[in-house]
């Protein structure tokens, strides 16, 4: 049989799972190439945004490739949540962890050496216990997946020392199996450093449209964090929000509580019990809200996130994309609010003077932007991932785009901060030039003739904050080059030359509109009384399964079956994120409830 046929084949088997299964009746963009790829036995490299389906990227080969899939995550609370999904749709699959007792450990490594398990997950510390290694030598592996192959570079947002040692650790293995590297967010440096630290093979690499298209982006800078908080999630959406702190972590959770929000906290330093424990209660919907560190992460799989707001500022755009993507994972309408106060710049100065992470001035300089532009936030999000991406018009989709936030045209400023720069050749500090522009009376300034400059003094009638915002947004836009990090100074670019030329212009979205309406949720042709209904059924079944909610539907299968209203099992599995296996374990019970509010409404 030739080689095209086969592969035909192969992609209609994938399909028949993928519907069988998950309940989907097509792939994601780039999910199909990257399986095609492990498939036909390449190494693959696949850069999807969260909520795009990276998962299914090797669980649908590992239903269908022989022998066992080990995939690799950093994060016990998502191998968990994935190991419980996946098993409830009647595969095969299990975790190993820290928290995994030595009988149950010999337990699983026995499924898997008898061939019973599909899918193995662990940790890529566990790859450094010569025991595990003996073992895993024994297996048929068919293929490794490594989830949040970014760790794996020091120029990535959340490098892991034991990620560098996968490769080393594996490359014993005969024969060896197919590698698919996988992440939400990686600059071409990260890709690079992806495919050697792995030792990818010629992989085929996939790099996805960043886009979200169901997220709504925002910014605000509240007088009051703590009371805008408490407006943003007096709809009753699920939401996670993000802390830079545990301190402030603990404080927003007791606030929330306080004020009749039922809250978790979720942090590093909380013991393991408490966290699994407020884990179990976010994902089962005991709770509407966690608050979590950003630097801890929640690593958590769940589908029906409708809100995330970052409290403060993170240090870079991967960060901040990467959470930020945890709302709408089930591609239902979500939103994504980030919190400004000046203070959250001191804090992760700070915390970036304590790491190691190369680039993280110029990272924290791109995610200022993001906060100042006064251009579509979803275009200046894309752009940063995929520089060589075709512009568009704004999206209509963000708080810049529908005037929820007023912008200000500040290119004649940002001329003379650039004219200022050039006529102080290039040689020194944010600090001295806004001194410089604002008309300070310093010895230095006096010593140096700047005082004699035709820029001295432009901007007199501007704060020292204003200067600073305008020079920050130059940086993030490319207008102004920060260069050395001990003592760093600014230099123009040659992109500077067309915003001096007045050829384009700059806008800023200093000052912020305060938000005084909630964004719309909601899906605007689907019944909201049956959603309600469908709700409180899904809830029930959910507490006496013991099991999260959106294992049985998420919101947006809920939202589809409220808005066709299906009333056979024919039309059930017309209906988004409903296969087979779920409408035979669930379906009889939301058709009833369908039947019956139909005949109810007739009447």
């Amino acid at each position: 049989m030739a080689p095209r046929e086969t592969g035909r084949q192969q992609m209609q088997e994938a399909r028949t799972l993928l519907k069988k299964y998950f309940g989907y009746d097509d792939f994601r963009p780039g999910q199909e190439k990257l399986i095609a790829g492990i498939l036909q036995g390449r190494d693959i490299l696949g850069i999807l945004p969260t909520g795009g389906g990276k998962s299914l990227c090797y669980q649908i080969p590992a239903l269908m490739l022989q022998g066992l899939t080990l995939v690799i995550s950093p994060l016990i609370s998502l191998m968990k949540d994935q190991v419980d999904t996946l098993r409830e749709l009647g595969i095969a699959a299990e975790k190993i962890d820290a928290q995994t007792d030595l009988d149950r450990y010999h337990e699983i490594m026995a499924a898997a050496r008898s061939g019973q398990l599909k899918l193995l997950y662990i940790a890529p510390e566990r790859l450094g216990q010569e025991g595990f290694l003996r073992a895993l030598k024994q297996l048929d592996l068919g293929l490794v997946a490594i989830d949040e192959a970014h760790c794996v570079s020091q120029w990535g947002h959340d490098f892991r020392p034991s990620y560098r040692q996968i490769a080393a650790s594996l490359a014993d293995l005969k024969p060896r199996p197919v590698f698919a590297a996988l992440t939400a967010t990686a600059t071409a440096q990260v890709q690079k450093d992806i495919v050697s630290g792995l030792s990818l093979e010629d992989p085929l690499i996939y790099v996805a449209d960043f886009d979200r298209p169901n997220l709504y982006f925002n910014v605000l800078a509240p007088a009051n964090r703590k009371k805008t908080l408490l407006s943003l999630l007096a709809d009753g959406q699920c939401a996670i929000v993000y802390c830079a702190t545990r301190r402030t972590v603990e404080d927003v959770c007791d606030y929330l509580n306080n004020q009749g929000v039922a809250t978790v906290p979720y942090h590093a330093g909380l013991p393991a019990q408490d966290r699994e424990a407020n884990q179990e209660a976010f994902i089962n919907d005991r709770v509407q809200v966690t608050v979590a560190t950003n630097a801890f992460g929640m690593g958590i799989d769940k589908p029906d996130v409708r809100r995330v707001i970052h409290y403060n500022i993170p240090k870079n755009m991967e960060s901040y994309y990467q959470e930020a993507g945890r709302a709408g994972r089930d591609g239902a309408p979500a939103e994504a609010v980030l919190f400004f106060h000046a203070a959250d710049i001191m804090t992760n100065l700070f915390l970036i003077s304590q790491s190691y992470e190369p680039d993280a001035r110029r990272k924290l300089n791109a995610m200022l932007g993001y906060v100042y532009t006064g251009t579509c936030l979803r275009q200046y999000l894309l752009h940063y991932f995929q520089p060589d991406r075709e512009k568009t018009g704004p999206c209509g989709h963000c708080a810049i785009c529908d005037g929820r936030i007023q912008t200000s045209d500040v290119t004649q400023k940002a001329q003379m901060v650039l004219s200022c720069v050039i006529r102080m050749g290039q040689r020194y500090g944010t600090s001295l030039i806004i001194d410089v522009l604002r008309g300070a009376n310093t010895n230095r300034i006096r010593t140096e003739g700047f005082n004699h400059l035709s820029t001295y003094g432009l901007l007199a009638k501007s704060s020292k904050g204003e200067v600073r915002d305008i020079m920050t947004l130059l940086a993030a836009e490319g207008y102004l080059a920060v260069v050395g990090e001990d003592y760093p100074v600014l230099k123009v670019t040659e992109k500077s030359r067309a915003l001096l030329q007045g050829k384009v212009q700059l806008s800023m979205n200093r000052p912020f509109k305060e938000r005084t309406n909630q964004v719309e949720l909601a899906t605007e042709d689907v019944n909201g009384q049956l959603m309600q209904v469908l709700r409180q059924l899904r809830r029930d079944m959910a507490e006496n399964l013991h099991l999260p909610p959106y294992i049985i539907f998420t919101d947006r299968t809920l939202q589809d079956l409220a808005r066709r209203m299906p009333v056979t099992e024919e039309a059930l599995l017309e209906v988004h994120g409903i296969g087979a296996v779920k409408a035979a374990k669930y379906g009889a019970p939301f058709l009833s409830v369908i039947r019956s509010f139909i005949e109810t409404s007739a009447e």
